[in-house]
């Protein structure tokens, strides 16, 4: 049966709201939308790093209560799982502080088998930061060697916008590793100071990966690949958090390359007609975790779906 397996950092959210803790929940980007996939009943594998503490405990029992398995991660006994305190502003916006201390010799983790037509996902600075990229490269090669589909999200933040030009290099890299490029406006910006999704894709993305969605919040997504564009219209909403949003989107999509089941070979020739109900799924998961203060899609949304493969 294929999988989905996911790289990326694994951290407990801690969100305010008017200055005050309003609650705590395990997230991460690719955590995020891991425990979304869970939920729905695909299989699911994370590779990250959590400590041997109270904050790792409560990780590792939130990954196994929703389905994700757990036997990849690196749990370290020097250092600390991190933690980071989201400061949501008026409109429902996070602004973020992180808080890490990890061991010097960092993410060790046991290979898990990968076949191909699997999913590997993987972004955020995670993928960049120079401590981890040696064992990233060699994961998604090894990945890439087994013919897996490589799904990348820059993810790329505000907080790193000042490193843009020291890490492009290996954004560049993985952009060529992917069959798959998901971003948003927000993040081409950080990183190339563009935000017209036709531009961004022309000038850096078609060149290393010919599919892509660039994402545009309430302005919808703009979907690029071999076989020609097309706009996607966003469900209006009013948004209880936005914190999860882009995680939840890429949640869809990679059920919807499941569901659908669309092999690396199929995804060069998908045409837009076959990818609208794709990024339905994508548009339906993002709007349903605005309205909740959870980082993925809640169980009587994921029982909607559930029984569908």
């Amino acid at each position: 049966m294929r999988k989905i397996i996911g790289i990326g950092e694994t951290i407990l959210d801690i969100i305010f709201r008017n200055q005050q803790p309003s609650h705590a929940v395990p997230g991460g980007s690719t955590f995020n939308t891991l425990i979304s996939l869970g939920r729905l009943g695909v299989p699911t594998t994370f590779i990250s790093e959590v400590g041997q503490d109270t904050v790792g405990d409560i990780i590792l029992d939130f990954m196994q209560k929703n389905h994700v398995a757990t036997e990849n991660l690196d749990i370290f006994c020097e250092g600390k799982t991190p933690i980071s305190l989201a400061f949501l502003d008026e409109k429902n916006e996070a602004r973020y502080m992180f808080y890490n201390q990890f061991p010097q010799d960092r993410l060790n983790f046991v290979w898990p088998r990968i076949d191909h037509d699997d999913i590997i996902i993987f972004g955020s600075y995670f993928a960049l930061n120079p401590a981890l990229r040696d064992k990233v490269c060699e994961f998604i090669e090894f990945a890439k060697d087994r013919k897996a589909i490589i799904y990348y999200d820059p993810n790329f933040r505000n907080a790193h916008a000042h490193e843009a030009v020291k890490l492009m290099p290996a954004v560049l890299e993985n952009l060529e590793y992917a069959d798959m490029v998901k971003g948003s406006t927000e993040d081409f910006n950080n990183l190339f100071h563009v935000t017209d999704p036709q531009k961004i894709y022309t000038d850096h993305i078609q060149f290393y990966c010919p599919n892509f969605i660039c994402t545009q919040g309430g302005a919808g997504a703009e979907l690029f690949c071999n076989q020609g564009n097309r706009h996607f219209e966003a469900t209006p909403v009013t948004p209880v958090s936005t914190i999860g949003a882009g995680d939840s989107f890429n949640a869809g999509i990679l059920f919807g390359l499941f569901k659908h089941d669309v092999t690396r070979e199929r995804l060069y020739t998908l045409t837009p007609e076959e990818w609208a109900p794709i990024i339905g799924y994508g548009m339906d998961f993002a709007s349903a975790v605005c309205l909740s203060m959870d980082n993925y899609i809640d169980p009587d949304f994921a029982s909607r779906y559930t029984g569908a493969k």
